[in-house]
């Protein structure tokens, strides 16, 4: 095949380790990784000595909104702010849009909503809710045959929650309901992706104000252990994949390690709030979260267990808000973060301190993503995958301006914070961001 793109890089992040390389494309696949002064046909990018070749980083954990509640994200600033960070694919979860994404008519209505204003590839995660009469209702019970058809139309898999999930179309399961959700998955051979904090354990903490310390008081640790104890033994029983989503709190990191330690399919992922904020700094609202970011020694041992291994990925769970929402103090205050664009330049910046290098960081933002999510094509340069290619500087050193991310609202716990790393150029399949693919219609 003629070679449409080659890039040639001193530092390229491979699958093996970085090495000097020349990376060739065609017809938006990586056709060859040739040693550096290889000779190669057509247009080559030669990079400059500052600069690493890495692959698209996929995001795993994202909140689109639309449709539904475009006027907190959408679309088309997601996909943009995702391009700008070097994210050149994401899954959308199943909330917080209207509809809630559990069943194929709102999986439907959700794609006619994406089509044509995505500038990254984008697939989805569907909801395991309980249903009564079709419609999301507490009382009800999770449909086995309405999430095999969803399996069908293309989810990468499910999402449910152990408690609130702060808006009312995605009620959380009960026990009975997490083992029939996480048996389906098994069946489907896809993972079950769990918000992952115990009711029962929160609701015997004591109630948020309006201060961090309250808040941060109202979910506490053992809320997270106790869920990842309770979700070991669904895993066992069933033989499901089961993913914990955002882990906060280092004990949990622990209980997740043991128990695969012990055979079980449990992987998990934290997100570069827990690694970069801390409790006692807490810059305001914009960095509520749930579960909520923890102290510096917690931070430093969660560091601990992501080197260790105990955690497999690092994605954003970006779930913004208009600015109003975060308004009233910590205990009102809408619960999420938005760090989609600045992702990378965050854990970079952690990660470069501690000693660790880009090839764990492309582990934890590429690989363990795509691996997730079933997306054999992305994460990783190598022959066959698709050409998605992020020239990074790690060197570069930049404060973080909200007016100029591509998000819809200026609302970020890292406004002026000094960030190491830039995204100087991207490819999506061997071309420009911005005509990105949804994977459900368009193959994996």
């Amino acid at each position: 095949m003629p070679t449409d793109l080659a890039v040639r890089a001193r530092r390229v992040v491979l699958p093996g380790g970085t090495a000097p390389a020349v990376v060739t494309v065609s017809a938006g696949r990586i056709t060859a990784v040739l040693d550096h002064d290889a000779p190669v046909a057509g247009p080559v990018v030669d990079l400059a000595d500052d600069e690493v070749l890495l692959p698209g980083l996929v995001d795993s954990h994202v909140h689109v909104d639309e449709p539904g509640r475009t006027h907190w994200e959408g679309f088309a600033t997601a996909t943009a702010a995702a391009a700008a960070g070097g994210v050149t694919t994401l899954v959308d979860m199943p909330l917080n849009s209207i509809p809630p994404t559990v069943d194929p008519d709102a999986l439907a209505v959700k794609l006619d909503a994406a089509r044509d204003q995505v500038a990254v590839d984008v697939a989805f995660w569907g909801g395991a809710v309980p249903l009564a009469d079709g419609v999301p209702d507490a009382a009800g019970r999770v449909d086995p045959g309405r999430m095999r058809a969803l399996a069908a139309a293309g989810v990468r898999g499910f999402k449910c929650f152990l408690t609130d999930s702060g808006v009312p179309e995605f009620p959380a399961v009960g026990h009975e309901d997490l083992e029939l959700a996480a048996a389906t998955c098994a069946e489907l051979d896809l993972p079950l992706v769990v918000h992952a904090e115990d009711d029962g354990v929160l609701a015997e903490a004591p109630p948020a104000g309006a201060d961090y310390r309250s808040f941060l008081a109202s979910r506490p640790p053992g809320a997270e252990t106790t869920a990842v104890l309770r979700l070991a033994s669904v895993a066992a029983r069933t033989g499901a994949h089961v993913h914990v989503l955002h882990v906060s709190a280092f004990e949990a990191a622990e209980e997740i390690g043991a128990a695969r330690d012990a055979g079980l399919r449990l992987t998990a992922e934290t997100c570069p709030h827990y690694l970069a904020l801390a409790s006692e700094t807490m810059p305001g609202t914009a960095g509520k979260c749930c579960p909520p970011v923890r102290s510096e020694s917690n931070r430093e041992l969660l560091w601990g267990a992501l080197g260790a291994g105990r955690l497999d990925a690092v994605v954003s769970d970006h779930s913004p808000c208009p600015p109003e929402l975060k308004e009233g103090g910590f205990g009102a205050a809408w619960g999420g973060v938005s760090s989609l664009e600045v992702a990378l330049r965050v854990v970079w910046s952690g990660a470069e301190v501690r000693g660790h290098t880009l090839d764990d960081l492309v582990r934890w933002m590429a690989d363990a993503p795509a691996r997730l999510a079933g997306l054999d094509a992305k994460g990783r340069i190598a022959v066959g995958a698709d050409a998605d290619l992020v020239v990074f500087a790690p060197d570069e050193i930049a404060e973080v301006d909200p007016t100029a991310l591509h998000q819809r609202h200026p609302v970020t716990p890292y406004a002026g914070m000094a960030l190491r790393g830039a995204v100087r150029r991207v490819w999506l399949r061997g071309a420009a961001p911005g005509t990105g693919r949804l994977l459900p219609e368009e193959g994996p």
